[in-house]
C-alpha cells in the first residue's frame, strides 16, 4: 500500500519527508498520552497509517475527513489530520471499540453520538468544548434525540453543532457519573451484554 513501518504500530507513507515523518510520530505519541490520561489501562493497539498527501488518503478510501478508524483494528490519518487532537479522537474510537469487541462495534451497540462525543472529550477538542476548568464545558446543549448510526452521522456531519451537542451530552453525563471511571463501567456493562440505554440510564438514576 506504499507505507513503511516506523515502529510501534505506526506506518508512514513511504516517500514522506523526514521532517513531516518526525512531526507525525511526535503527534501520535502525544495523542496516545492524551488517551491514557482518560484510560490509564489503555487496551487498544491499532496499526496507524499516516498519509503524506491527499492522493494517498484518497487511495486508501479516505474522503473529506481528517482521520478514520476501522473497527478496533487500524486508523488512518490524512495529512491535515496528523495533529494531537485528531489522532487522539481516532484513538478514542479504537479504545471504545476494543473494549466492547468487534461484534458489538460492528452492530453499533454504542450509539454513534456517544462514540463521537466521547472522542471529543477524550481528545480535549477545543472546537467543540469549553476548557476542562469550566464548570459546564458545553458550547451547544443538545436539543432532542441524537444520531445513533454511523451512516446518519456522516449524512449530518456538516452541521456545525453536531459534534458540540454530542460532546455536551457526554461531558455532562461524565460529570455526573464518576468521570472516566463511569465511562469504563458503562463500556464494561455493554461489553457484558447490557444494552447501552439501560447502562446509560441506570448510571443517570444512580447519580441523581
Amino acid at each position: 500500500m506504499g507505507f513503511r513501518n516506523a515502529g510501534d504500530h505506526v506506518f508512514l507513507e513511504r516517500d514522506m519527508p523526514t521532517a513531516q515523518a518526525q512531526e507525525a510520530i511526535e503527534a501520535i505519541g502525544f495523542a496516545r498520552d492524551r488517551v491514557r490520561n482518560f484510560y490509564p489501562d489503555m487496551v487498544g493497539r491499532p496499526d496507524i497509517f499516516v498519509c503524506g498527501d491527499d492522493d494517498c488518503y484518497r487511495r486508501i478510501g479516505g474522503g473529506g475527513s481528517r482521520g478514520m478508524a476501522l473497527l478496533n483494528i487500524a486508523l488512518f490519518l490524512a495529512p491535515r489530520g496528523t495533529t494531537v487532537t485528531i489522532a487522539a479522537h481516532e484513538l478514542s474510537h479504537i479504545e471504545l471499540h476494543s473494549r466492547i469487541g468487534i461484534v458489538k462495534t460492528y452492530r453499533r451497540a454504542v450509539p454513534q453520538w456517544f462514540d463521537e462525543g466521547l472522542a471529543v472529550v477524550v481528545s480535549d477538542d477545543s472546537r467543540y468544548l469549553k476548557p476542562a476548568s469550566a464548570e459546564d464545558r458545553c458550547l451547544a446543549p443538545p436539543d432532542g434525540s441524537m444520531t445513533t448510526t454511523r451512516e446518519a452521522w456522516i449524512e449530518s456531519a456538516q452541521s456545525a453543532d453536531l459534534y458540540a451537542k454530542a460532546a455536551c451530552r457526554v461531558s455532562r453525563w461524565i460529570s455526573g457519573n464518576g468521570g472516566s471511571y463511569g465511562v469504563t463501567a458503562l463500556i464494561s456493562a455493554v461489553a457484558s451484554g447490557t444494552s447501552f440505554d439501560d447502562a446509560f440510564d441506570h448510571d443517570n438514576r444512580v447519580s441523581n
